[in-house]
């Protein structure tokens, strides 16, 4: 894996976590960015909204709404389907 994809976030438990930055999907006005836990046992990605707070500070938040969930992985599936077995 280049480090270069990968990112570090910390959780609520203010553990850091490493992903693997797969995709930026713009959709309705927002950026979505997702993310592959480098965790071996990994199987699902991440889809997270995302923020900038300024210039140089960008923020990573859940998304809660089922729909924009579903409309950015089907977005993502169609752009990355030569790189990516999925599984319905």
């Amino acid at each position: 894996m280049d480090n270069e994809n990968v990112i570090v976030l910390t959780d609520e438990g203010r553990n850091e976590v490493r992903f693997e930055f797969l995709d930026l999907i713009p959709y309705r006005g927002k950026e979505y960015v997702v993310l592959l836990p480098t965790s071996d046992d990994a199987d699902e990605v991440v889809i997270l909204q995302l923020e900038e707070t300024d210039d140089e500070t960008e923020s990573y938040t859940s998304v809660e709404n089922e729909f924009t969930l579903q409309a950015v992985f089907e977005i993502f599936k169609e752009r990355a389907k030569d790189s990516f077995d999925f599984v319905d």
